[in-house]
């Protein structure tokens, strides 16, 4: 038999049965509640899209632009009634849920009006802009007894959603290695109001790396968090488009590295190594991605189904509507994104004064 030969029956016989995982947004049994839109931007293309394909009712649109909401309207819910007053739309008893989908900076009065108004809430990330905001938000919701989660999407991303499972199922023991490295083109924001934000990488891009980061390692506590950012030769856009990150903890490390200026051959890669198998992740984009876990049993491929754009935004709104049907806390609330939000406030910290930092020292976005 040739070298090859052996090659490949040594591999195959290493294949195993990739293990069932719930990593497809799952939809509450029997609670389908109206559902209001607050903020009818580009972004809520998405959000739509996904209510519209999972049979949620979106019963009212609201945006202080009349025609943004009129436009939303007429593309995915015709009936539903459109706002420029977003407590016009609190103001109505049928609506139980609202999406808020509004910048940081004009997201918080709307959200704490929501909370009063006993409507639950899912809120666009970044939540907030200042953590002691974001705990106050949270208290408010736990005493009107109302559920408060965070758009962080990636987390239902079908490759981000399976490895996450799986280390909640224990099949890579404790994690102790995280490795995420992502090539790719982020000049399409020339001209448009985020190029005027300057950690656009680390802030609103790395945001989901830090939230799933946060997921993968568990109870696991960061101790210290070191960033940089430079300028890509030539680039043309203002802010920094390469970024990489540290994080340390008592038994583990990870690593995310950002290259936004890849004009040719984009990757995203995700190494999870734990005591008792590693999880692979690698594709061309966020989109198309193959999952390999890697154990003493050998090695597992699932077939995955979906793609982040718009599973996500369904994995989001599905979870926060188990969570109100089950009376539980969403997994994605907002006293559980406060920690992820500590790990990107750290990093942006660290990136401008060139020194470690301590996740929960920094408490405002730099």
């Amino acid at each position: 038999m040739a070298d090859r030969d052996y090659a490949l029956a040594a591999a195959e016989s290493k294949k195993a049965p990739a293990p069932e995982l719930p990593y497809r947004p799952q939809d509450p049994k029997q609670y389908r509640p109206a559902i209001g839109l607050i903020g009818c931007g580009g972004i809520t293309e998405h959000h739509l899209t996904a209510y519209r394909n999972a049979g949620y009712r979106v019963v009212a649109l609201c945006d202080l632009v009349e025609a943004q909401a009129r436009r939303r309207q007429q593309e995915f819910y015709p009936d539903a009634e459109v706002y420029t007053d977003h407590r016009a739309l609190l103001n109505r008893a049928d609506i139980e849920v609202v999406d808020i989908t509004l910048h940081p900076e004009h997201r918080v009065a709307v959200v704490e009006d929501a909370i009063r108004a006993g409507k639950h809430i899912l809120s666009q990330k970044p939540f907030v802009l200042d953590l002691a905001v974001g705990r106050r938000l949270v208290k408010l919701a736990e005493q009107q007894g109302v559920k408060l989660a965070v758009n962080q999407n990636g987390r239902w991303a079908p490759h981000f959603s399976y490895m996450r499972h799986a280390i909640a199922r224990g099949l890579i023991g404790q994690p102790m290695a995280v490795r995420q490295a992502v090539q790719w083109d982020h000049t399409w924001v020339k001209g448009t109001p985020f190029e005027q934000i300057h950690h656009l990488v680390l802030y609103d891009f790395a945001i989901h790396w830090f939230d799933i980061l946060t997921c993968f390692m568990g109870d696991q506590q960061p101790t210290q968090v070191y960033a940089s950012v430079t300028r890509a030769p030539g680039q043309t856009i203002a802010p920094p488009l390469l970024a990489q990150v540290s994080v340390d903890y008592p038994a583990a490390q990870a690593t995310l590295t950002f290259d936004a200026a890849t004009m040719h051959g984009p990757q995203d890669r995700t190494t999870i190594v734990g005591t008792e198998g590693t999880l692979h992740s690698l594709g061309p984009d966020l989109g198309k991605q193959q999952v390999t876990l890697s154990t003493a049993a050998g090695e597992a491929r699932p077939q995955l189904q979906g793609t982040w754009f718009p599973d996500g935004f369904h994995g989001t709104m599905a979870e926060l509507l188990c969570a109100i049907e089950e009376d539980r806390e969403p997994a994605h609330s907002g006293a559980n994104n406060l920690r992820s939000l500590e790990l990107c406030f750290a990093a942006i910290a660290s990136a401008e004064t060139g020194k470690p930092v301590q996740p929960g020292t920094v408490t405002q976005l730099p």
